[in-house]
């Protein structure tokens, strides 16, 4: 379990990217690109906050 949460922010920013892909190429709605604008933030502060050495 502890090596998922070191790659929890680069999972939900891969989750981000996916959502925009389906939004391009399958399904454009705009609840899409919602989710993925969430997956992406929250993936980056996720990164940051659990990665933080010190």
């Amino acid at each position: 379990m502890e090596l998922f949460k070191k790659y929890l922010g680069v999972v939900l920013l891969l989750l981000g990217v996916i959502c925009l892909v389906v939004y391009k190429f399958a399904l454009p709605q705009n609840w899409l690109l919602i989710l993925a604008m969430v997956l992406e933030l929250g993936g980056i502060f996720a990164y940051i906050f659990i990665n933080k050495k010190g």
